[in-house]
């Protein structure tokens, strides 16, 4: 709170007030420096007219010396101001700025007083005209601090007019109320100029603690997303596990079952554990592009299988609320250019938004060639977009209002996340809607080559594989992981496969088991082990021993400095979860081998 620099208080912060002062205290300077040239014409005009000049020359000369002197007293405040803090620095200069502006005010009037020796009126009313043009400027220079400019006023234009009564005579009635009402003018122009001066700064302040309330805001935003993709690159291993031992639990359950009436059922579990895969994967995907530690990889993508993969995720939420989820596509397998992972997950939302704001009817997935392009896009029959809200539909954390009357759930940011994995593929995407009868979201790409085979993650490319029939298999594994579920998921499958099959916790175990003669022909070894071992070592260690054996790491890490040495030395880096058809195909080349 101050009051010496307002007439009425203000909260301004010391930096604010400095940068106030300096510029009251630069204008007083250039004042002091200004009015002795002032003076000059006046004492030719006395001498010219054969009057005494005495006085008016004592005073130029006053003014001459005290120019100097202020202006080496602003260079020493202006060294102080460095050294100085900014409250300190206040307290002690500003007491003395005022004391100098009141003198500076009683110096400038005094003039009227230092030309006595004349009663010329054209002479008395030139000065009486300078006197309140110096007024004036100061009027906007120095009111920046108003006690200031108050001193230097009141000082300056009250001895003005008390010179006013006693130099005039038969005028004095029109030159004093001219004189007042300047005066006042004068003064409410300060006050004016001042409280602009006063919003200025606060503008400025304010401006700068918004702009230092959006970097905080940033750094946490940024340090939360690093937080929740550090919290998923730690996680992943123990998270992607029980996906892993999943997975191969029920691929065993299928190859042992032999109840006709459950295989449906079981293909479908055996989808809906791949699509788990798969999102797992776009998700951790996500949070590595959204860390900027990967750029979207384009490549060749089969769309229709992509699309079946995807559907059986909702297949059954449709199924039980009467709505119908259906697919149209051309009959020859359409291929097109993107990222796996991104795709995906904008697929999974716009279908799922669908299937959320849709009452009756249901969702269309649809596959068109249009011209050099292929057509990605999802129809629904729900409640459509109001046409003020279109503009606004993929902009994070925002909802159209009869989706809140719909359904609570959510934050908005299922577009927006379509929205950006558009813009990193660097497609086009878009939406057309009609209030109360639906909703058509798409996205277009350019078509591409069919390919071989495309995966999920570029690691996964080292085995290229195509799909295989579950047939029996002949050999010895051995695998390394500590988790109990996870080694009992290895055995049932490799079992069910006809591999002989031995799982070990530790390096000491694993050395056990070949110490008792098991010669495995391959070998399967987890890099994050409960006792602190290196997996990586222990498969080195096995090699030696076993020569002619073949094996693999296999970890749920992607960036372990580990993993990336033992590849660069020409290892084989299996992440999980594995796909039993990928797994089963390795097996058998090696078994055979």
């Amino acid at each position: 709170m101050i009051s010496l620099f307002s007439h009425t208080p203000v909260i301004i912060s010391p930096r604010s007030q400095i940068r106030l002062l300096n510029n009251s205290f630069k204008r007083l300077v250039f004042s002091f420096n200004a009015v002795p040239f002032v003076g000059i014409p006046f004492a030719v005009w006395l001498w010219w007219i054969t009057a005494t000049t005495g006085p008016i020359i004592y005073w130029v000369c006053f003014y001459l010396l005290a120019a100097v002197v202020i202006r080496l007293w602003h260079r020493h405040y202006l060294a102080r101001q460095k050294t100085e803090q900014e409250e300190v620095l206040l307290q002690r200069w500003l007491p003395w700025i005022n004391r100098v502006a009141l003198a500076h005010g009683v110096g400038i009037s005094s003039l009227y007083f230092f030309t006595w020796q004349t009663d010329h009126f054209d002479f008395l009313l030139l000065l009486n005209i300078s006197l309140a043009a110096i007024v004036a400027a100061n009027a906007t220079h120095l009111t920046p601090v108003f006690s200031t400019f108050k001193r230097f006023f009141f000082a300056c234009w009250g001895i003005l007019l008390v010179g006013v009564v006693f130099r005039y005579d038969n005028e004095l009635p029109i030159l004093l109320p001219l004189n007042l009402l300047y005066g006042l003018a004068i003064y409410r122009h300060a006050l004016t100029s001042h409280e602009f001066f006063i919003q200025q700064v606060q503008l400025e302040e304010n401006s700068i603690r918004l702009a230092e309330q959006f970097r905080l805001a940033k750094e946490e935003a940024e340090q939360a997303l690093n937080d929740k993709n550090q919290f998923l690159t730690t996680a992943s291993h123990d998270l992607r596990q029980p996906v892993h031992a999943m997975g191969f639990l029920i691929e065993a359950i299928i190859h042992k079952n032999r109840d006709a009436s459950l295989v449906p059922q079981l293909q479908d579990l055996q989808h809906s554990v791949r699509s788990v895969h798969l999102m797992f994967n776009s998700l951790l995907d996500l949070s590595k592009l959204e860390a900027g530690h990967v750029n979207a990889a384009s490549a060749p993508i089969d769309i229709g299988s992509l699309i079946d993969s995807v559907i059986t995720l909702f297949r059954e939420e449709a199924r039980s609320r009467g709505l119908a989820l259906r697919t149209r596509r051309p009959a020859r397998a359409l291929w097109l250019q993107g990222d796996v992972s991104l795709v995906r997950q904008s697929l999974i939302n716009l279908i799922h938004n669908a299937l959320r704001y849709t009452k009756r009817g249901g969702v269309l997935i649809a596959v068109r060639p249009r011209g050099e392009h292929i057509l990605l896009e999802v129809w629904d029959t729900g409640i459509g977009i109001a046409d003020d809200e279109k503009v606004k539909i993929f902009s994070p954390y925002y909802r159209p209002e009869l989706a809140w009357k719909i359904n609570s759930a959510g934050h908005g940011l299922g577009l927006a996340v379509v929205a950006r994995c558009a813009a990193m593929m660097r497609v086009q995407y878009g939406m057309t809607s009609q209030e109360g009868r639906g909703s058509r979201f798409w996205m277009q790409f350019k078509p591409a080559v069919p390919a071989v085979m495309v995966c999920s993650h570029p690691a996964e490319n080292r085995v290229v594989t195509a799909p295989v029939a579950p047939v029996q298999l002949q050999g010895r594994c051995l695998v390394v992981d500590d988790d109990p579920l996870v080694t009992s998921a290895w055995a049932s499958l490799m079992s069910a496969w006809g591999i002989d099959v031995r799982c070990a916790a530790s390096a000491e175990e694993a050395f056990a088991i070949v110490d008792e003669g098991f010669e495995p022909q391959a070998i399967l070894c987890d890099q994050r082990l409960r006792s602190s071992e290196s997996g990586f070592d222990i498969l080195c260690g096995l090699f030696a021993r076993l020569p002619d054996a073949s094996g693999a790491m296999v970890s749920g890490e992607f960036n372990s400095p580990v993993l990336q040495q033992a590849e660069q030395e020409g290892y084989l880096v299996l992440h999980k979860p594995l796909e039993p058809a990928k797994l089963h195909a390795l097996l058998s080349q090696w078994l055979a081998a």
